[in-house]
């Protein structure tokens, strides 16, 4: 966008009472404010006018004095509620009729009422009675809602400035043949970047010399080190194995994989949840509605009886006061409250309230592979010895080799070798070959162990092995070979388990009539590999990052109103699709998935997610009684308030009931049992 258009856009959106902020996709998403002192403010100084309310029932009065009452709801009014009046006044100056108004409306009225009421009451006989508390707690709850919600805004935010972590700040550009770092801003498409081993890769490029494993797994969820060489691309993110490597840049900023990632995590979290939508459609009719019964209010009693002007007043500030939206706003944050707090006993964080109440309605569940559906790292598969040969020896050459290696098959062949108690032979003069593999001395025995293709480019026959290669492959599984000196000794296999208790959840999710879908960045073979044995059919691999979400989209359409889409991932992969999809669910894994998804399994046990549903299920029938409830309090007394037989003092205690009833019915389900 051109920086002429930049200043009158955000000036325009300014106007119509909305803040505005140039985006740019490498920085760091600004960060909301945290108001939390200010709603602490509010409390405190709401605190002192809303117990003696309280305690009246019991036969204690203590009220304050009017003057005290007055201190004490001035600023909470006129400071604190500041932003109410703000977001009301841009809201009638569209035409428009939003919460924020109707909260300012009710609150002043019943500010100004007791003002009204302290200065023409009585003097001597005893203090009138006010209505500061009324219009102090209303802000004060509503403060209080505002809040939790930039609580969930902020952790968002942080989710994507993880991502954004995952990139170095700065890389070594290679100019007329000297390193040179720079920062990544300053670099263009076709430098040649030098990533050195262990670095994490800067940019999206292609591979001009040099081989190594690079790790994908944060980006495209392969569980295993891949290969990487000359004329094959790499993602910025990704982590640099054994090799060093001259890369072409080829996208930046955000045209780059990761940025993709992130304007997708943005673009799915800016999003409204149904439930929010519901709530701005009835907004918009309530709000001019009350406004409506209140003006009638003040002119039917003014104009057709013989109240007068003052009694007529009176009447319109019990309709505001009584349809101030505090049993409406408490209905499902009450309720999600008291169901958070029993997921996390059974196991499952809620990060996105709304995420719990809508998981009811989840019909369809993406899975990601690695790390969710499997325990996340390889193991050894098969060691299958070449005829001839002994299975404990070729093992213990293989493990000997790879004694000093932290790479993921290194761990896995030396974990085999330790369940087995094999005694390991001690290796001499063992190189790395970047990309391809290692080779060594053991005892008088010359030993390589890669990848099939660096054997066959060495002239090395398989054929002795072909049957483990093909099985291996056929299976979805990486191969590596043991060589000692010219001949191919043992095919060495590698995979992915899956979770033990995975086959039993998608069971249990299938009876609910979930309909289960692997989405997986890995090779198809090794994704069905998984899927089969574990009774789900339907498998979409290998998908990248971005991809993920438009085929979470595309199992959303089609389907009934009411009907939703989850995604359960483990890894940066899984952001967008957690993002996108209607509930994300994520395992313990990395903190971008678990800051994206609305839920959070606690332990990596998937039987949670059908326990979650059934959980769901009881907060929204909670949540369905409670909104009876407050629209009930609302139906019945704005016409009671309009025709004269309820005063402020009644609306407010009416209110208060409301909001009460709300809270009582919202704890019962605690008595819930899964």
């Amino acid at each position: 966008m051109g920086n002429s258009l930049v200043g009158p856009l955000m000036a325009a959106v300014q106007a119509a009472g909305y803040d505005a902020q140039f985006h740019q996709a490498d920085r760091a998403t600004p960060m909301p404010n945290d108001r939390g002192w200010m709603v602490a403010t509010a409390v405190a100084l709401s605190l002192p006018l809303v117990l003696p309310m309280l305690l009246q029932p019991l036969g204690v009065h203590a009220m304050l004095p009017a003057l005290w009452q007055w201190v004490l709801a001035t600023p909470v009014q006129f400071v604190l509620g500041w932003r109410f009046y703000k977001a009301g006044w841009s809201a009638l100056k569209d035409g428009s009729g939003n919460m924020d108004l109707l909260v300012a409306l009710g609150t002043s009225a019943a500010y100004g009422l007791s003002l009204w009421l302290w200065a023409t009451g009585p003097i001597h006989d005893h203090e009138p009675h006010l209505y500061f508390e009324s219009s102090a707690v209303v802000i004060t709850l509503v403060m209080l809602g505002k809040w939790l919600e930039a609580r969930a805004k902020r952790k968002t935010l942080a989710a994507l400035d993880a991502l954004r972590a995952l990139r170095p700040e700065t890389a070594v550009v290679m100019v007329d043949g000297q390193a040179q770092e720079r920062a990544l801003s300053a670099l263009r498409v076709g430098d040649t970047v030098m990533i050195r081993p262990g670095q994490r890769i800067p940019v999206d490029g292609r591979i001009t010399e040099g081989r190594s494993h690079v790790d994908e797994s944060a980006i495209t969820g392969e569980s295993l080190p891949v290969p990487r060489e000359p004329g094959q691309g790499v993602i910025g993110g990704t982590l640099n194995g054994e090799g060093m490597l001259l890369v072409e840049v080829t996208a930046l900023g955000a045209e780059s994989a990761l940025s993709r990632i992130v304007r997708l995590v943005e673009q799915a979290q800016a999003r409204k949840a149904p439930i929010q939508q519901t709530v701005d459609r009835v907004s918009a009719v309530f709000v001019p509605a009350v406004v409506g019964v209140a003006l009638l209010t003040v002119l039917g009693w003014a104009l057709l009886s013989d109240r007068g002007w003052e009694y007529a007043i009176v009447q319109a500030v019990s309709v505001l006061v009584i349809a101030c939206p505090c049993a409406l706003g408490l209905a499902t944050p009450a309720t999600l409250m008291v169901g958070t707090g029993m997921a996390a006993r059974m196991g499952l964080l809620v990060r996105d309230a709304q995420a719990l109440e809508l998981l009811r309605g989840v019909t369809v569940l993406g899975l990601d592979k690695t790390g969710t559906l499997t325990q996340g790292r390889p193991q050894l598969m098969a060691c299958t010895p070449a005829p001839g040969e002994d299975a404990d020896t070729v093992l213990a050459w293989a493990a000997s080799l790879q004694q000093g290696s932290e790479h993921p098959l290194a761990l896995a062949v030396r974990q085999a070798a330790q369940q087995r108690a094999l005694l390991l032979p001690t290796a001499a003069a063992v190189t790395v070959v970047a990309g391809r593999g290692l080779q060594g001395q053991v005892g008088d025995q010359t030993l390589s162990l890669g990848s099939p293709r660096w054997m066959q480019d060495r002239g090395i026959a398989l054929q002795a092995i072909q049957s483990a290669l093909d099985q291996a492959q056929a299976q979805g599984h990486t191969v590596s070979v043991l060589t000692c000196g010219e001949r191919a000794v043992a095919a060495l296999s590698f995979g992915d388990s899956p979770r033990p208790e995975a086959a039993e959840a998608i069971r249990a999710l299938q009876r609910l009539g979930v309909r289960c879908v692997m989405i997986s960045g890995d090779h198809a073979q090794a994704a069905r590999a998984i899927a089969q044995p574990l009774g789900i059919s339907d498998v979409r691999a290998p998908v990248l990052p971005e991809e993920k979400a438009q085929v979470v989209r595309e199992l959303h359409r089609g389907l009934p109103a009411g009907q939703r889409v989850a995604m359960v991932g483990d890894g940066v992969n899984d952001a967008p699709a957690l993002a996108a999809a209607d509930i994300g669910l994520a395992m313990p894994g990395t903190d971008v998935a678990m800051e994206t998804a609305g839920l959070t399994l606690l332990r990596p046990d998937l039987r949670l997610i059908p326990q979650g549903l059934a959980l769901s299920r009881a907060v929204t029938r909670k949540i369905h009684q409670n909104l009876f409830w407050a629209f009930a309090y609302n139906v019945v007394g704005l016409p009671l308030a309009a025709l004269g037989f309820l005063s402020p003092v009644v609306a407010g205690a009416a209110m208060a009931a409301s909001s009460i009833s709300v809270i009582s019915n919202a704890l019962l389900l605690r008595r819930w049992k899964p």
